[in-house]
This record gives C-alpha cells, sequence and structure tokens, in this order.
C-alpha cells in the first residue's frame, strides 16, 4: 500500500492524524506520514483519506 499526501492541498486539519496517529503526524506544525505503511494499517488510513476535509491524502494498492 502507497500513501501521497498533496502538501500543497493539505490545510493541517489533522483530521488524518486522529483516524490513523501510527502513520501521520505532525512534526513542527508540519505534516509528517509513513508512505509505505504495512497492510495492518489499511482500515485506519482508508479512514484517514475519508477524514481529509480537502481530499489531500490518496491511496494506492498493496505493495507488498
Amino acid at each position: 500500500m502507497k500513501v501521497h499526501v498533496d502538501m500543497a492541498l493539505c490545510a493541517s486539519h489533522g483530521q488524518c492524524v486522529f483516524a490513523a496517529p501510527d502513520v501521520f503526524s505532525f512534526d513542527d506544525e508540519e505534516l509528517t506520514y509513513e508512505p509505505s505503511p504495512g497492510a495492518d494499517r489499511r482500515a485506519e488510513v482508508e479512514q484517514a483519506v475519508l477524514s481529509c476535509p480537502v481530499r489531500a491524502i490518496t491511496l494506492d494498492g498493496d505493495h507488498g
């Protein structure tokens, strides 16, 4: 699974951090994320994608 955040769209609302705190976080007020989280994180990452009010997060298929 591959995660991508369009940082030009991201408005730092933080909904992704609430939905998937093991994948998304804030580092000095800038969003950071794990671009290749394990498959066991799929449900929470999908929730983060749905929770993003500006639709800045995209998710590609599994890659291992």
